[in-house]
């Protein structure tokens, strides 16, 4: 199982963007941490089963080939409080969330349906299916 927390993971063309979103959260006062960056199908399934066959609350909605994150163009992320992540600080998250927006990325907090404030994407239009068929090309 792979469910990587290293940029270097991520697609090359989110990395320098998930890094200036990195250093414009520290210019507002704000210390992040990456939590996630790629993920492999079987993270992903596991992730899944949480809150579904596995015990604890559902952290998402996406199975295997259906998160951005298994095309490595997603992370998330947790600001630091006092050295610890604070996953409630939900005011923390919407200033990180409007940064994120600022560098072109999609922040999931706007999502109407299972809102993830933690989670950002490049999308670039690129839809999952595209990924998809991209990958089952081998042109990923």
């Amino acid at each position: 199982m792979i469910n990587s927390r290293d940029i270097n993971e991520l697609h090359p063309t989110l990395q320098p963007m998930c890094h200036r979103f990195i250093d414009d959260c520290k210019a507002e006062g704000i210390d992040i941490i990456i939590t996630s960056t790629y993920r492999d199908y079987e993270s992903q399934q596991w992730l899944y089963a949480q809150g579904r066959t596995r015990p604890g609350h559902k952290v998402t909605n996406a199975r295997p080939r259906e998160s951005y994150h298994n095309f490595r163009l997603a992370f998330d992320f947790c600001p630091i409080v006092y050295g610890k992540c604070d996953w409630k600080n939900i005011a923390l998250f919407e200033k990180c969330g409007h940064i994120a927006e600022d560098n072109g990325l999609e922040w999931a907090g706007r999502w109407r349906r299972f809102p993830e404030l933690a989670h950002c994407q490049l999308t670039n239009g690129i839809t999952l299916n595209e990924l998809r068929a991209q990958e089952e090309n081998h042109s990923l």
